[in-house]
């Protein structure tokens, strides 16, 4: 189906260890889905190739019946082979330049730390970036301090491409960030560790809407 942007304004990455077990990770990730969420990277390292492409291709059917993308984080290969709609790239990653070529057909996020890394993912043709960490936020810890929303406003205004605002995103600061200039947010414990995924979900996308940005 054809690329809409506002599928990007609210990016769920996953992560299974917040659940006791398979059973409930499936559960919250369709709470999430009939919620509205139409963006989900699935983002699991300590998994073989084995373990990724049948949890993927799991959630490729998942998300198809949702009308949702599904991007797997780093392996481009492994994107392709389950039938998801993208990769997202780390900055240990090849560039998005040098994948274009092989996976012409895979969107391509990048995360983003720097005001030079965001113009470099431009530069290497990536079609869309996170940025972070905006808020302090356990996940983002290795990355240093929090870099706030000033850091966040120089980079959407030194690049032309979606930014998405990662780091602590909640329900309480999505206006701010959204002020700020980006074109969506990202998120994991933001909407996991909500004790209603569906409502949640929905929240955040009422600020969207509220903004007429949806």
């Amino acid at each position: 189906m054809p690329m809409d942007l506002n599928d990007l304004r609210l990016y769920l990455i996953t992560d299974r260890s917040l659940f006791a077990g398979q059973k409930e990770f499936f559960n919250a990730v369709e709470q999430a889905l009939t919620g509205g969420v139409k963006a989900l990277q699935l983002r699991e390292k300590d998994l073989s190739d084995s373990e990724l492409i049948e949890l993927g291709r799991y959630l490729r059917s998942l998300t198809s019946d949702y009308k949702a993308r599904l991007f797997i984080n780093s392996r481009a290969d492994i994107a392709e082979k389950v039938g998801a709609d993208g990769v997202h790239l780390t900055e240990a990653c090849p560039s998005a330049k040098e994948l274009r070529g092989n996976f012409p057909e895979l969107l391509i996020g990048v995360s983003t730390h720097s005001l030079e890394k965001a113009q470099q993912a431009e530069t290497d043709r990536a079609d869309f970036i996170t940025f972070s960490p905006i808020f302090d936020t356990p996940s983002k810890k290795a990355y240093g301090s929090p870099q706030g929303l000033d850091a966040l406003e120089k980079v959407i205004a030194s690049v032309r491409l979606p930014v998405l605002a990662l780091g602590g995103i909640k329900l309480d600061n999505t206006d701010s960030v959204l002020d700020s200039g980006a074109f969506g947010v990202a998120l994991i414990t933001g909407i996991w560790n909500s004790s209603n995924i569906h409502e949640t979900t929905q929240s955040f996308l009422e600020i969207f809407r509220r903004r007429n940005l949806l």
